[in-house]
């Protein structure tokens, strides 16, 4: 038999799970309001390539715990959208570094305003400190990800 106090966590447990679920279903159809070829992957990894100033293919399949074949599709899948570029890796000329082109930085950067200003829509009732404590949860929510080793 289970507690009221364990029934209660599970509920509120339940709920965390359907509403970061009709969070990502909203980040979805996001992205593919961006540019139609664009799946959140596709965005996740062009966002990474900018914030990380370039890396490896093998590098962002470690980052996304994905397997390399799927990163390969979505890296060639952003390349013919131009969205990205290639320069020789610098530290083994056999490698190359991939790198937002200046079309998928143009993107990344209406993006982030549009998404600025949705988000000052939803959240334009809600008071500073709200806000505030709301972005620290998510930030301990995410930086309690288990090591991806």
């Amino acid at each position: 038999m289970t507690t009221p106090a364990v029934r209660h966590r599970n509920a509120s447990i339940d709920s965390i799970q359907r509403e970061l679920t009709a969070f990502s279903r909203r980040a979805r159809a996001m992205a593919a309001r961006i540019h139609p070829g664009l799946t959140l992957v596709s965005y996740a990894i062009l966002e990474h390539l900018r914030d990380s100033g370039g890396c490896r293919g093998t590098d962002l399949a470690t980052h996304f715990l994905l397997d390399k074949s799927t990163v390969s599709r979505q890296v060639a899948s952003l390349e013919k959208l131009g969205l990205i570029s290639r320069s020789p890796d610098p530290e083994d000329q056999r490698g190359q570094i991939l790198h937002p082109s200046e079309q998928g930085a143009a993107l990344l950067r209406d993006v982030q305003e549009q998404r600025r200003q949705a988000f000052l829509q939803r959240l334009a009732a809600w008071t500073d400190e709200d806000i505030d404590h709301f972005a620290r949860l998510l930030e301990r929510y995410n930086s309690e990800v288990p090591d991806r080793a």
